[in-house]
């Protein structure tokens, strides 16, 4: 029984995710911090108030702190955007790629004269021996 949980354990794709959500994390307090510090006063300095964690209302003594939602949305618009943008779309690109059969890293390349397949480094083509 803990032979079958140690090889669970150690399958690198349960230590990938382990990573991934410590480095989340790491990630969302930053992001966090970047946004309480320097995205909220930017906008608070064109909208007037500097801090959104003190906007509020109140029905029947009870606070409903709309200022502390605004600051997490923020936060998760921006971290969303980063993880699209950088993580997303490069992978999608690559991915696009292997379906087609292209390689990601190419090695070859078209001659434009002749329209051959030579190697990227290459300074001459093989076949008609134009300069590239």
């Amino acid at each position: 029984m803990l032979k079958g949980f140690r090889d669970f354990v150690l399958r690198g794709n349960v230590v990938d995710l382990a990573v991934a959500v410590v480095l989340g994390g790491a990630f969302g307090n930053v992001v966090n911090t970047m946004v309480k510090g320097m995205i909220t006063p930017l906008i608070g300095a064109f909208g007037g108030q500097p801090d959104f964690s003190g906007i509020y209302f109140s029905i029947n003594e009870s606070k409903f702190m709309i200022g502390d939602f605004l600051n997490a949305l923020i936060s998760f618009l921006i971290v969303a955007s980063v993880i699209y943008f950088f993580v997303v779309m490069p992978m999608n690109k690559i991915m696009s790629k292997v379906k087609k059969g292209e390689r990601v890293d190419p090695t070859e390349r078209t001659c434009p004269e002749c329209l051959s397949q030579i190697p990227v480094k290459a300074g001459r083509c093989k076949f008609c021996t134009s300069k590239v």
